[in-house]
């Protein structure tokens, strides 16, 4: 009988395969209860309103329905504009975000800046305390001309010290000496950042990446202060889904006050069929970084 190996290669002891089995169980039951909400959503995504309000969420749908997403394609060109739209604001978010807060990033990580602690305090300080909402919309709209435009959906949201910190902690792990060796080649600081340092941090670029990423795909708040009802083109996709079901709602209202059945009115699936509309591109992303999340764990290390 042949025995079971290890990933190098060694045979496995009986106590190591039932480590295995049971680990492998396990992590099996805990994907499965995460899986759960996400599919409780796709099911009720397809059910209709008098069966949510009658039996509530339900896995396997009492009454099929398809009412949720007619009513959200009923307009399908304004619908792939957001999506238009908030692919744009992503990408170019994404990629200025990774540039500028990896380029602050390299800075306050090298030794050679005498001032990088104070300027690091700076950062952080203002991660605490801000000047409000009123001083900051007042700052974008009046001096920097945000109003009603596609850059007000980029730039205010831009940098996040969290995620500056994050790659600071990366860049320091990097050992020194590679810096030094490439300066005693004749490499300047914009070569060292983006020919040494940059490729030895890919897991840490991809982490914070994808974080940015889903920053500016959720984001419905800078459109809300800075678009008006003029500029429906530059909505994004979560604030476009967002007055459709502020709509649907005050349908729903409106047609209980006129003695029309609520159930006519399919708000409640229409919840759960925009977080399907909403999230299908950010699911179907992950699996193309998940391997950079496990060489995270590794970055910085030394090979030989």
């Amino acid at each position: 009988m042949r025995k079971l190996k290890d990933a190098n290669g060694r045979p496995m002891g009986r106590d190591r395969i039932i480590f295995n089995v049971i680990s492998y169980v396990l992590l099996t039951l805990l994907s499965l209860i995460c899986l759960l909400p996400f599919l409780l959503v796709v099911s009720g995504s397809f059910s209709d309103q008098q069966s949510i309000q009658l039996y509530g969420y339900q896995l396997i749908p009492k009454s099929f329905s398809l009412d949720a997403y007619k009513m959200l394609f009923r307009i399908p060109g304004e619908l792939l504009q957001a999506y238009g739209v908030t692919i744009f604001v992503t990408l170019t978010g994404t990629l200025l975000g990774l540039l500028f807060t990896s380029m602050a990033a390299f800075v306050l990580a090298n030794k050679d800046f005498r001032y990088r602690y104070q300027v690091s305090f700076f950062f952080y300080f203002t991660s605490i305390f801000g000047g409000g909402l009123v001083p900051w919309y007042i700052f974008n709209t009046k001096y920097l001309h945000f109003h009603n435009n596609v850059i007000s959906l980029i730039v205010p949201t831009l940098i996040n010290v969290t995620y500056l910190l994050i790659l600071k902690s990366y860049m320091m792990n990097i050992p020194q000496e590679l810096y030094e060796s490439a300066r005693l080649d004749g490499a300047g600081d914009w070569t060292i950042y983006w020919q040494v340092a940059m490729p030895l941090c890919k897991a840490g670029l991809a982490t914070v990446g994808l974080f940015i990423a889903l920053n500016y795909w959720n984001d419905w708040y800078n459109a809300m202060l800075f678009l008006d009802e003029g500029r429906r083109d530059l909505y994004p996709l979560q604030y476009f889904l967002n007055n459709i079901l502020t709509k649907a709602q005050a349908l729903n209202a409106a047609a209980a006050r006129s003695g029309i059945p609520a159930s006519d009115v399919p708000s409640e699936p229409m919840k759960l069929a925009m977080t399907v509309v909403a999230t299908g591109p950010i699911v179907l992303l992950y699996p193309f970084l998940q391997k950079y999340f496990v060489k995270g764990v590794t970055i910085g290390a030394v090979k030989g």
